[in-house]
C-alpha cells in the first residue's frame, strides 16, 4: 500500500471520526435540550409567564438545585437556566426550605467567583433572597440586590449622628456661656466677653441649621422646580459681591476671568449658593496677600464655572470624600473658620439637581481648582427665523473669549 492510499485512509477514517463525534454531541444536546423542557414542563402553569415578565432575580429549582426556569436577569446571579445553583447563601436557603418545607429568607454578601463571568454582581454586593416550596418537587428563589438600599441607610444614620454631634458643641457651649454670664454678674467686662462669645456660638448653631435645612431642601428633589433662564456672569458676581467682606478681612484679592454671556437653566439662588460657598472655601484656606480666581469657559454645550485658590491644598486620599456631609479635611482649620463641613455638600446637591457635575483638583501647598459644569442653555428656535438662527450659530462659534485664570497663573 502506496502513500497516497494510505493518506486517503486516513481521510476516511477522520471524516467517520469526526460524523461519530458530530452524532454524540447532537444526541447530548437533544438530550439536554429534552431534559430542560421536561423540566420546564413541569413547573406549574403560570409561573413561566410570571418570571418572564420580572425585571427582578428569581428562579425555579428542582429536586437536585438545578434551575429549571428563571427570569431574564438571574443569571447575572447565578441561576442560569440548566446550571446547577452554586452559590452557596442559595443552597443553604433551598435546603432549609426544603428540609422545613417553611418559606425562609436570608441576607449575605456575593463572594467573587459565586457567578458567571460578566455577572453585575461581584465581591461585597450584599443581597436578600426569598425562597418558598412551589408544588411537590420545586423551589421558587427571589433575589434582590439590597446594596444601594444598605448605603442610603447608612447614610441617614451617618447624618442623623453627625448632626447630633455637630449641634452638641454650639448647643453645650450656649449653656456654659450662660451660666458663666449668671456667675459674673457683678463684672461687666467678663459679662461682655461671655456674651460675644455667647452671641458667637449663637451664630454658628444658626449657620449649622441654616445648613441642614437648605441640604435637605436640595435632597427633597431631584430637579429645580422652577427652571429659568440664568446669566452666569449675574451669578458670579453675586457670589463675589456676597463675600467681598470675607476677603478684606482675610486680606485676599477676588479676581474675575473668562468668557462671558454663558447662560444657563436653573434657579440663580440656588447657583449663586453653590458658587459663593466654593469662593468662601477658597478665601478660608488661602494665606494673607493670596489671590482666588474665579473663571468661566463655554466649552460647547457645557459650561464651566472654576474657582482656583493658592492655598494649602487637599491631600489626595481625602478629594474622594470631601463632598460628604460633615467630613472635613483639615478639621483644626475648618473650626477655626466656623465651617459647618456642609458647604461642599451643598455644592455637589445644587449642582446635580442642574443636572451638572462638579470636580476638584489639587495638590498640597499649590492649591485647589474646584469646576462646576453645567448644561449651557439653548433657546428655542423659532419657526421661520432661520436667519436668525444662522446668525446666533454663527455667534456661539466665535464668542468673546478672555482667557481663564487657570491653576498654573494663580501661582506664578
Amino acid at each position: 500500500m502506496n502513500s497516497v492510499q494510505l493518506a486517503l485512509l486516513a481521510l476516511c477514517a477522520g471524516i467517520v471520526v469526526g460524523l461519530g463525534v458530530a452524532a454524540l454531541i447532537g444526541a447530548a444536546l437533544r438530550v439536554k435540550r429534552r431534559v430542560e423542557a421536561e423540566g420546564r414542563a413541569v413547573v406549574p402553569a403560570g409561573v413561566l409567564q410570571v418570571l418572564d415578565a420580572m425585571e427582578g432575580a428569581a428562579s425555579v429549582l428542582d429536586a437536585s438545585l438545578t434551575v429549571v426556569a428563571a427570569s431574564p436577569a438571574a443569571p447575572d446571579f447565578g441561576m442560569a437556566t440548566g446550571d446547577v445553583l452554586t452559590v452557596e447563601g442559595l443552597r443553604q436557603l433551598a435546603r432549609r426550605v426544603r428540609s422545613t418545607g417553611e418559606p425562609s429568607s436570608t441576607r449575605f454578601r456575593m463572594r467573587r467567583g459565586a457567578v458567571a463571568p460578566g455577572a453585575l454582581v461581584t465581591e461585597g454586593r450584599l443581597v436578600s433572597a426569598r425562597a418558598a416550596r412551589l408544588g411537590a418537587s420545586h423551589i421558587l428563589i427571589v433575589v434582590d440586590d439590597v446594596t444601594e438600599q444598605e448605603r442610603l441607610e447608612q447614610m441617614r444614620h451617618d447624618f442623623v449622628a453627625n448632626t447630633s454631634h455637630e449641634l452638641k458643641t454650639p448647643v453645650g457651649a450656649v449653656s456654659l456661656l450662660a451660666e458663666a454670664i449668671d456667675s459674673a454678674a457683678d463684672d461687666p467686662p467678663q459679662v461682655r466677653a461671655f456674651a460675644a462669645r455667647l452671641q458667637a456660638e449663637a451664630d454658628r448653631l444658626t449657620r449649622l441649621t441654616s445648613r441642614i435645612m437648605d441640604l435637605s431642601r436640595l435632597q427633597s428633589a431631584d430637579e429645580v422646580p422652577q427652571a429659568r433662564e440664568v446669566s452666569v456672569d449675574e451669578v458670579v458676581v453675586a457670589s463675589v459681591e456676597a463675600h467681598a467682606l470675607q476677603a478684606d478681612s482675610g486680606g485676599v484679592t477676588v479676581v474675575r476671568g473668562g468668557d462671558r454671556g454663558a447662560v444657563v437653566s436653573g434657579d440663580s439662588t440656588m447657583l449663586i449658593e453653590a458658587v459663593g460657598n466654593l469662593i468662601a472655601n477658597a478665601i478660608a484656606y488661602s494665606p494673607r496677600g493670596a489671590r482666588v480666581g474665579v473663571g468661566v469657559r463655554i466649552d460647547g454645550p457645557v459650561v464651566e464655572i472654576a474657582v482656583t485658590d493658592q492655598g494649602i491644598g487637599i491631600a489626595e486620599s481625602d478629594q474622594q470624600r470631601i463632598f460628604e456631609r460633615f467630613y472635613r479635611a483639615d478639621v483644626a482649620r475648618s473650626r477655626r473658620t466656623g465651617g459647618t463641613g456642609l458647604g461642599l455638600a451643598i455644592v455637589k446637591h445644587a449642582v446635580q439637581r442642574h443636572g451638572g457635575e462638579v470636580r476638584v483638583w489639587s495638590r498640597l501647598g499649590r492649591g485647589s481648582t474646584f469646576t462646576i459644569r453645567l448644561p449651557r442653555y439653548e433657546p428655542p428656535v423659532k419657526h421661520g427665523s432661520k436667519r436668525r438662527k444662522s446668525a446666533d450659530s454663527g455667534a456661539r462659534r466665535g464668542p468673546s473669549r478672555a482667557t481663564p485664570l487657570r491653576q498654573e497663573e494663580m501661582n506664578t
